[in-house]
């Protein structure tokens, strides 16, 4: 009991002599005491708590990447992410395997084109993923294989919801009413989740966006329209590099569509067949790792800006992923390459 008492009347001394402080020492804004790869401040800034590792949040697979711009960040992505062997497509599919496949493979950009299911079939609930020319005399885009725009969207955003810090993207090849644009989100559930970016801003930290619960960007063919501010016409708030060549020696980094002055931009990297369909021969060509890494930084050097998307065919074959992951460890096309993931 003597003990305990004399090591109570010591404490006190210690205190009021100054030897222990009664308050915390600061933290070190630009420190990370809880080791979670945060800085304190933006940690202490968001709400989250930077002495507990627990409280925290990764994005795109890590927790430094949250406090990149989402411009400032390389997504894989595929074209017509809908046309597969998977999802019973039969004519000119653009890949093998479906949206979970490509989903646990790392693809987290994904262009689809949206259709009516027919001309007579032009209700909102009437909205498919199909493939063609809208204006054929003899075959309406969805008449050969259409995908449920409903189902697919659902499990897009059931994958969002069991993922760690994944912002998503859609480029939408649009042929519908954008009321039936957002009738499918709507009903899908995906329309709250949806972005909204305006024209000169910049875009915001990933971090800041998963904290928000505004996971999905969403661009599109038509013109801004603000009954939809969600929906960015894809040619005002970013831009591509031209598609569909025939030859790999064609490909190049212009201007495809847009100014060329967005931060946001697609590195679209597919080539046609003689047919005019997606060329499945080549593609393992095209998208091979150390082929498509060197197409990309020497993009990013012409272009001065990291490629936003990188957007493949048959992304099975070859490695846009592993291109990806490589790039996002660069801060600039001069750093020096990172071993292969």
């Amino acid at each position: 009991m003597r003990n305990q008492l004399l090591i109570v009347i010591v404490s006190i001394s210690l205190l009021f002599s100054g030897c222990i402080s009664s308050e915390s020492e600061p933290l070190d804004p630009f420190g990370d005491n809880d080791g979670d790869g945060l800085p304190n401040s933006w940690e202490e800034e968001h709400g989250l708590d930077p002495l507990n590792s627990s409280d925290g949040i990764t994005c795109q697979g890590l927790a430094k990447f949250c406090l990149r711009t989402y411009d400032n960040h390389t997504y894989p992505e595929t074209h017509n992410s809908f046309s597969t062997v998977e999802d019973d497509v039969w004519m000119a599919q653009n890949h093998y395997t479906s949206l979970e496949a490509q989903w646990n493979g790392g693809i987290r950009a994904f262009m689809i084109d949206i259709h009516h299911l027919s001309k007579q079939d032009t209700d909102p609930e009437d909205v498919r993923f199909c493939h063609g020319d809208p204006d054929s005399t003899l075959f309406y885009p969805c008449i050969y294989s259409e995908v449920d725009a409903f189902a697919w969207m659902r499990q897009l955003s059931s994958l969002m919801n069991n993922s760690s810090g994944d912002v998503v993207t859609l480029l939408i090849e649009n042929y519908v009413p954008g009321e039936h644009v957002e009738y499918l989100f709507n009903i899908t559930g995906m329309i709250d989740r949806a972005y909204i970016h305006a024209v000169g801003e910049e875009w915001p930290l990933l971090g800041e966006m998963i904290l928000q619960g505004k996971d999905l960007v969403v661009f599109w063919d038509y013109s801004d329209d603000s009954r939809y501010p969600w929906l960015h016409h894809a040619w005002t708030h970013s831009w591509d590099t031209p598609y569909g060549e025939e030859e790999e020696s064609q490909m190049s980094c212009r201007v495809g569509r847009g100014s060329g002055n967005e931060e946001a931009w697609h590195m679209n990297n597919w080539l046609s067949s003689i047919y005019g369909f997606a060329d499945p021969i080549r593609a393992g060509t095209v998208n091979d790792y150390d082929t498509l890494l060197e197409r990309a930084i020497e993009c990013w050097e012409k272009v001065e800006d990291r490629p936003t998307f990188i957007a493949v065919d048959f992304w099975e074959d070859g490695e846009i992923v592993n291109v990806t992951k490589t790039l996002n460890q660069m801060d600039h096309w001069t750093d020096e390459i990172p071993p292969h993931p």
